[in-house]
């Protein structure tokens, strides 16, 4: 056992000894290396001093050469669109499904499929044979009473019968009169008219079925006018507003877009989804759309001219806020070094974002090479970026480079360079796509001429 010891404790002094050494020249090698390079330096001084004074080009590869390499971009100043993307459904803005109130033979049908009715139009009418036998019952009943109660009044003048006599005649008349109420009521709930303007659906009865009280005859559905229900976010509920617009498209008719003005808001948030329920109206008036389409919704909350965007690549989040590399001028003319700068960013749209606080139109700032980037006060140098590299703007600051903001001016509608563009392309390259496949089949079409006030400001107008 005392041998045993003995070895442990002689390695473990000899791994400790061993991890000493290590250390030891780990520290002593950097020191030795930077003698050299000192030495180094000092001993070709005066040929890199001519090579300065041969030209330019030299002197830059052996002094600022060595400054990190980066690429910057300008802020562009655009408008930019508030928005969001949602999935609804279509719906009619009037539609009921009619049935009888009271059971019945069919006895004749007054439309065909398909066809546009008027508010009020007798739809279909059942066997009222009964009800007109009572209607005419009723009516005798009544002339009687009448005949009666004016005879006693004239009695009663001439005191010949009591004012209890008259009084029974006149509760009798008021009898008479409400029986003759009752049966035309009910011969009127043997008629069934249109509740509105519409087209009807399909019929779903003949002449002579026999009906029961609420069986399906056919729908009525009023399109001229058609509502987009859709859902958002409960973070969008402070910003969403009854007057704004919404740009949606259908699969059902590719490229062709349609706005919608947002009617309501509900109060209520669904607590399993954790969404706001939102209602637009949609003029329909060229009967383009169906109720029950799905729809890709672009809700539109506003738009901000002159907003200071960056790329995206940008942006540097530490810690919580959000920093961006600023490209300004050094002591020298032509050296360039970094300034971290803290931020506050605003809306984001695909590649780009706002600045809110922090940077001014024209500003460079960095966005690729950030880790070799410290501390403030290092001296950069930008890469002239080729134009084939699109997007990312490069070259001296102060001059829009091969790439830099003019060639990202042709992206930048579809990142939201007007609120019609971009709430109708949705921002990006396939809604640019969209866009442009849209106009030739406006063009091509034969929309209908449109007469009258738009029927959703109508209904808007009716409701306040």
């Amino acid at each position: 056992m005392a041998y045993k010891k003995k070895y442990a404790l002689l390695a473990l002094l000899g791994i400790s000894v061993a991890s000493g050494a290590a250390w030891w020249w780990q520290n002593k090698a950097p020191v030795g290396n930077a003698a050299n390079t000192v030495t180094a330096s000092a001993a070709p001084a005066g040929a890199a001093s001519g090579a300065a004074a041969g030209g330019g080009a030299g002197g830059a590869a052996g002094g600022p050469g060595r400054a990190p390499t980066v690429e910057v971009a300008k802020v562009e100043s655009m408008t930019l669109v508030d928005e969001t993307q949602a999935v609804g459904s279509l719906r009619s803005r009037q539609g009921v499904m009619l049935r009888p109130e009271v059971g019945g033979r069919v006895k004749q049908i007054f439309f065909d499929d398909g066809q546009r009715v008027r508010k009020g139009q007798l739809m279909v009418q059942f066997e009222d044979q009964l009800q007109q036998a009572q209607l005419a019952q009723s009516k005798a009943e009544l002339s009687i009473a009448e005949a009666n109660h004016k005879r006693n009044q004239e009695l009663v003048a001439q005191n010949f019968i009591s004012q209890r006599s008259l009084d029974e005649s006149a509760a009798a008349l008021e009898v008479s009169r409400a029986k003759l109420s009752l049966a035309q009521a009910t011969l009127q709930r043997l008629q069934v008219l249109a509740p509105f303007d519409g087209i009807t659906g399909l019929k779903q009865i003949n002449v002579g079925d026999y009906l029961k009280d609420g069986a399906d005859m056919v729908n009525v559905e009023d399109i001229d006018a058609v509502l987009l229900d859709f859902r958002l976010p409960e973070r969008f509920q402070a910003k969403v507003r009854a007057g704004q617009k919404a740009q949606l498209t259908v699969d059902a008719l590719p490229g062709r877009p349609f706005s919608a003005i947002v009617q309501a808001v509900d109060p209520l948030i669904e607590a399993n989804g954790r969404s706001v329920g939102v209602r637009g109206c949609i003029d329909n008036r060229q009967q383009q759309l169906r109720p029950g389409m799905f729809a890709r919704v672009n809700a539109v909350f506003g738009s901000r001219d002159n907003a200071l965007v960056i790329p995206e690549e940008a942006i540097i989040p530490q810690g919580g806020r959000t920093f961006v590399v600023k490209v300004v001028q050094g002591d020298k003319p032509d050296v360039r070094v970094s300034e971290r700068v803290a931020v506050k960013v605003g809306l984001r749209q695909p590649g780009k974002v706002e600045i809110v606080e922090g940077l001014a139109a024209g500003d460079t700032v960095v966005t690729a090479g950030h880790q070799r980037l410290q501390k403030d006060g290092t001296a950069v140098r930008v890469v002239d970026l080729p134009q084939a590299a699109g997007g990312k703007p490069g070259g001296p600051p102060g001059q829009p480079g091969p790439g830099g903001p003019g060639a990202a001016t042709p992206g930048a509608p579809a990142a939201g360079s007007s609120p019609a563009g971009a709430a109708a392309q949705g921002a990006g390259p396939q809604g640019a796509r969209a866009s442009g496949a849209a106009r030739p089949s406006q063009g091509s079409g034969r929309p209908m001429a449109l007469s009258g006030p738009n029927p959703c400001l109508r209904a808007a107008d009716a409701a306040r």
